[in-house]
């Protein structure tokens, strides 16, 4: 430290913000600021920080100021083994430092979320079978859903499930049955409606109800809601709460511009879109927000663009409905060869390539001018009706 008063009070308040901002994540235990206080300006060892404190990660980091500019570094560190999971800068002005501190708060937690949690993915994964309690079994089914084949989606299932028979009130778990389910239908591996669509909805509801303050569920949760039950407007509320709770999570603001977009709110679906891609632009579900833009800007008749966000979204994993959605741009640009490949590669897939197909998958309260532009795409690249 410097001994500049305005540097010191820019220093506390910063580790303010970014303590509250983390300690929003209901999955994560953080130490409060007086204690990590305790260690401000003093060399350290994380190790012994560890120890001390009883933590298993530790984010530091350092501040230098030139006339109006500041700098800020900061890493997080697993103390289990000293390695760094991860490492950034910011640069900012002083003119609002209040404004400053916002934002490196809000770009530090949407930067170390996603990492935290594939480091304790991966710690779980490590561990034998034979040890895993609840917390451990959602940890492995999270990791599962990642891949995204129907083999893993289905164990992932059956893992949440096991970790619900530990702790029926599970709250992670209670979130991540229903995302499998959600993604199970969105590539037609289980049927609508079933008994396995109509118990996840049942769930989420529960779900909703008992965890009013579990960010992380109540995303999830009311975008089951919205999805596997054409119930949007409560899956908003959720997934709105959620963000109130946790304005950094990015998972939320993705599924939320989905929504929009199904409900022909394409303006508002872009901006919330872009704001999931700024708070992780790395995260597994990033495809997520490419679709959202992508079918935003194809409701408002953007289709070279909306083309574009399709194909992104292809490219990070976003499956069969990413496909399908490029198949309909393909037939609204005249994209002949480029249709025949998104069909060939739903044909290897297993999933019919039909209207009929496509419209049980759709939310049941998706907009008839969103449906109408999209069936439009699809008839004109070809696609059979039945």
């Amino acid at each position: 430290m410097t001994g500049d008063p305005e540097q010191e009070y820019f220093v506390d308040g910063m580790v303010e913000e970014i303590t509250t901002a983390v300690a929003r994540l209901p999955w994560l235990f953080v130490i409060a600021r007086n204690s990590s206080f305790t260690y401000k300006g003093k060399p350290v060892d994380v190790k012994q920080v560890a120890r001390d404190l009883g933590v298993r990660y530790v984010l530091e980091g350092s501040v230098r100021k030139a006339a109006n500019r500041v700098r800020i570094t900061g890493q997080l560190i697993d103390t289990s083994t000293g390695a760094h999971i991860w490492a950034d800068r910011f640069d900012g002005a002083l003119d609002d430092i209040f404004e400053l501190q916002d934002q490196i708060a809000s770009s530090v937690l949407g930067a170390i979320e996603p990492k935290l949690r594939q480091s304790e993915i991966e710690r779980a994964v490590r561990k034998p079978t034979e040890s895993l309690d609840a917390y451990d079994l959602y940890l492995r089914a999270r990791a599962l859903v990642y891949k995204l084949t129907q083999e893993t989606l289905a164990e992932a299932f059956e893992l949440a499930h096991r970790a619900l028979e530990i702790d029926p009130v599970y709250a992670p778990a209670m979130g991540l049955v229903g995302w499998c389910r959600v993604l199970q239908r969105a590539r037609n591996w289980i049927q609508a409606p079933s008994p396995e669509i109509a118990e996840e909805i049942r769930t989420a509801r529960q779900a909703i109800d008992l965890h009013r303050n579990n960010s992380d569920v109540l995303w999830i949760s009311g975008y089951v809601l919205a999805y596997l039950a054409g119930e949007s407007d409560a899956g908003l509320d959720a997934i709105d709460r959620a963000i109130v709770l946790n304005p950094n999570l990015a998972n939320a603001f993705a599924v939320r511009a989905l929504i929009l977009a199904y409900r022909n709110r394409p303006e508002e679906a872009i901006a919330a879109a872009q704001q999931a891609m700024r708070l992780s632009p790395l995260d597994p579900l990033s495809y997520y927000a490419s679709l959202a833009a992508g079918i935003a800007h194809m409701t408002a008749g953007r289709y070279g663009e909306a083309l574009s966000w399709a194909e992104r979204a292809n490219r990070q994993g976003g499956g069969t409905p990413a496909v399908r959605f490029n198949l309909s741009l393909c037939g609204h640009l005249g994209l002949v060869e480029e249709a025949h490949k998104c069909f060939r590669i739903l044909r290897e897939a297993n999933y019919p390539a039909t209207i009929s197909a496509v419209l049980r998958n759709w939310p049941k309260d998706a907009s008839p001018d969103f449906i109408g532009t999209y069936v439009e795409g699809l008839r004109k690249a070809g696609v059979p009706e039945e």
